[in-house]
């Protein structure tokens, strides 16, 4: 969520970066709703004065006729004042929430394909076969009994790939460890207040990607970002312990709504995933390059896995609510001979904590609002993917790469 006063004063900024990312809001018309709603609320505070100055009239002694029907008549205008308060402050929300946060003045404009390749590394592989394939004839993956069981687009990882989606999550883990970030496990289900305070506001309704549970106020994460925000929720942080590196291991439960035209074949995009994430807290003028450092040790691992990628900055149509800038990385297919989504790392500014009121105290005493960055540190079905594709060899056996080696109980090839 966007503070008010900052979209008073500049209306046409967060309009236009609305637009750029493709988000039906009325800048106008939230401010209109909030200056009524502004009106309302003096109205009522001048009524609750006059309220108190009748009620002092009225001690000591038998009120007038006059006092009586003037405090009557106060009640209810008072009453009929809260109502339209009511009414309108619940469209002022509604309307406010629905405004995404504002972009960076280096993010493209645009929508997926304008997105801007920064940097590229390592060398491109070729004539790999699809990893649904490979690994089905290797019998370590099983989509047939996984939709007997729960449906379409459900699994059942075996054997040697099981082994290896650990080998990556204990690699990674270990190296996000060493670089000063605490191991979380997370709660699998939120609230609502957790799920929208995180921002994740759907375009349109048939976008919405979560499973809710039915009757209860909870649902299933999409990822553990989600309740990795929620985690400091209604705190103020001193200014000495930030940044606060957090890396949470969870399953991560999508409907995948609105995912037509997406490269959907097997692992890659599926309803039910590990992942391993990391979260950070950071002073407003560090964000920036707290940024910068989580997309570095996205790059380190897969240098050290040894897939080629490239390092794309997201165009504004791409981006989702919270994000003010994203940076994906897009490992090389040598299946598809493309470059494919793999990890993404998003600021988002002070937008998530202003919703959930995480808060700083800096060293003078000064409160004001934390600043919120994620990151993919391995999505473990998609790096299945790759490892797949990329390390598989003619006699239908894969090399593990050595960096997951030690992970594997020095197994050179499975």
């Amino acid at each position: 969520m966007l503070d008010i006063r900052f979209i008073r004063e500049n209306p046409e900024k967060v309009q236009n970066s609305a637009d750029k990312k493709g988000y039906n809001v009325s800048i106008r018309q939230l401010l209109e709703v909030d200056e009524r709603r502004r009106q309302l609320q003096a109205e009522s505070d001048k009524l609750r004065e006059r309220r108190n100055q009748i009620a002092s009239q009225m001690k000591g002694g038998k009120p007038s006729p006059e006092v009586i029907e003037q405090g009557k008549a106060v009640k209810d205008e008072l009453s009929r004042l809260e109502a339209d308060y009511g009414a309108v402050d619940e469209q002022y929300q509604s309307l406010l929430q629905g405004v995404p946060n504002v972009i960076f003045d280096d993010v493209p404009e645009g929508g997926e394909q304008d997105s801007v390749e920064i940097r590229s590394w390592g060398e491109k592989k070729t004539g790999a076969i699809d990893h649904l394939d490979y690994a089905t004839n290797r019998d370590w993956l099983d989509f047939e009994r996984g939709a007997k069981v729960a449906g379409a687009k459900f699994y059942y990882l075996k054997s040697d790939l099981a082994l290896l989606e650990n080998a990556i999550t204990q690699f990674a883990l270990n190296k996000l460890i060493a670089k000063g970030f605490t191991f979380m496990t997370v709660p699998h289900m939120v609230n609502q207040r957790t799920m929208t305070g995180t921002g994740f506001a759907p375009r349109t309704s048939d976008q919405s990607d979560e499973y809710s549970i039915e009757a209860e106020d909870l649902s299933l994460i999409a990822t553990a970002e989600i309740p990795l925000t929620g985690y400091h929720a209604d705190e103020i942080i001193d200014e000495d312990r930030l940044p606060l590196l957090y890396a949470g291991l969870s399953p991560c439960y999508r409907k995948e709504a609105g995912a037509a035209g997406k490269h959907t074949r097997g692992l890659f995009r599926v309803h039910q995933f590990n992942k391993l994430e990391m979260y950070a807290f950071t002073l407003p003028d560090s964000s920036a390059e707290v940024h910068e450092q989580i997309l570095a040790i996205e790059e380190e691992i897969w240098q050290e896995l040894g897939v080629a990628y490239r390092v794309i900055n997201i165009a504004a149509g791409d981006l989702g609510a919270p994000a003010a800038k994203k940076y994906d990385i897009e490992y090389w297919s040598p299946v598809d001979q493309s470059y494919r989504e793999l990890t993404s790392c998003s600021n988002c500014t002070d937008f998530q904590a202003r919703n959930l009121n995480i808060r700083v105290r800096r060293k003078d005493g000064l409160i004001e609002v934390a600043h919120t960055l994620n990151g993919t540190a391995v999505s473990l079905a998609r790096s299945l993917v790759v490892i797949l594709e990329n390390y598989q060899n003619a006699d239908g056996t894969l090399t593990v790469p050595e960096a997951l080696q030690p992970y594997l109980s020095g197994r050179e090839v499975i």
